[in-house]
C-alpha cells in the first residue's frame, strides 16, 4: 500500500498552486494522508476528488468551513500499522515523550505545523513523521512531502521528497 503524507499547503495563502509533483503523488497513492493547514475549501475538495482515501485533519490556520468538515485528530489502521493523524504536537524538545503519553495506541503520528519535515521515534516505538510544506519551506532548504509503502504491518522505503524551487 503506497502513502502519500502532507501537511501545510497553505494554498493560496503562500502558493497558487499545488506543486505538479505532489498532484502526480496523489493519483499514485492508495492513500493520502494531509496534517491540516489547508486554508482553503477549493483544495480540500481537490484532494478528495483525486485522492483513492483520504484521511485529514484541520490546522490552526484553517476556518470554520474546513473545522466543519474534518476532525482535529483522525486514526486509521493501514496494512496493519495503526496511524494518527493531528496538526500541532507542540514544541519539538519533549515531542517524543509527549505524543507517546498521549497516543499509546499509535504505531506512527502524522503531523505538520512546523514545516520542518521529521522523522523519528518515541520511546515505547510510536513513529513520528512530519512531512513539511510542499509550498512554503520557511527555513527549510526545500519544500517537502513524505511517500512511504505500508505492508505486513510495517512501514519500508520512508522518502522524504524534496521540490525545486518555485519559479
Amino acid at each position: 500500500m503506497r502513502l502519500l503524507l502532507t501537511s501545510d499547503t497553505h494554498v493560496p495563502a503562500r502558493a497558487k498552486r499545488l506543486p505538479d509533483a505532489l498532484l502526480a503523488e496523489i493519483d499514485r497513492a492508495d492513500v493520502v494522508i494531509h496534517a491540516g493547514d489547508w486554508i482553503d475549501e477549493p483544495t480540500l475538495d481537490l484532494f478528495e476528488s483525486r485522492s483513492r482515501r483520504l484521511i485529514a485533519v484541520y490546522g490552526n490556520n484553517d476556518g470554520p468551513p474546513l473545522r466543519r468538515r474534518l476532525a482535529e485528530v483522525e486514526r486509521a489502521e493501514l496494512a496493519g500499522v495503526r496511524f494518527g493523524v493531528v496538526h500541532e504536537t507542540g514544541a519539538a524538545t519533549g515531542r517524543e515523550r509527549r505524543c507517546a503519553e498521549c497516543f499509546p495506541d499509535l504505531d506512527v503520528l502524522v503531523f505538520g505545523h512546523s514545516h520542518i519535515p521529521w522523522d523519528t521515534e518515541a520511546p515505547g516505538g510510536l513513529r513520528l513523521l512530519n512531512p513539511g510544506s510542499p509550498t512554503d519551506r520557511r527555513r527549510q532548504p526545500f519544500c517537502t512531502f513524505l511517500t512511504l509503502t505500508v505492508a505486513d504491518a510495517a512501514l519500508h522505503e520512508v522518502t522524504l521528497h524534496r521540490l525545486p524551487p518555485r519559479r
